[in-house]
């Protein structure tokens, strides 16, 4: 694809759908947020989530400002964050739908704090919020990050609105 001859080719074009369309010509990686309430767990899947900082440890996840799964994760003393499997597509999709189906038939693990984490994920980490930042529609959330592992293995990939695995290079 050639680049447009001026920066208004580029920026003049804001609706949505194309936007979103562009957004996601960049891959990402999928998680789960959960933790438990009123004893069962709560969660959301995310594909906005990155780390920022080892010291602190610190990773960051983006969350709708419309959700409703995220205020009652938002007072939560912690907060398990799951990072999905190439596997786990099935499990990702529930976990978008209607939130009283999301965790029907899915295994997950709850520590003494709370944090909710599913079995066979990539990789776990224990947080708590350390701040929230408003970003236009969606909230900023940074965690701390407490308790860590991670397996072997291939991430399930979010691109072009599809679940990917990843293919080596050699």
């Amino acid at each position: 694809m050639p680049l447009p001859e001026s920066l208004d080719a580029i920026t003049g074009d804001t609706d949505s759908r194309a936007l979103r369309g562009t957004y996601g010509c960049f891959p990402s990686g999928v998680i789960a947020l959960a933790s438990m309430r009123g004893g069962a767990p709560v969660g959301l899947a995310a594909s906005s989530f990155t780390s920022i900082s080892v010291s602190p440890p610190i990773v960051m996840v983006s969350v709708q400002s419309t959700s409703t799964t995220w205020p009652l994760l938002a007072d939560r003393p912690a907060l398990g964050l799951s990072v999905l499997s190439s596997h786990q597509g099935a499990q990702c999709r529930q976990l978008a739908g209607p939130s009283a189906d999301r965790f029907s038939g899915v295994a997950w693990t709850s520590t003494e704090a709370g944090a909710v984490l599913l079995d066979d994920a990539l990789a776990w980490l224990v947080c708590s919020i350390d701040r929230v930042i408003r970003a236009g529609d969606h909230e900023i959330v940074l965690l701390r990050v407490h308790q860590h592992a991670a397996e072997s293995g291939a991430p399930l990939v979010f691109h072009g609105s599809i679940f990917r695995s990843l293919t080596a290079i050699s």
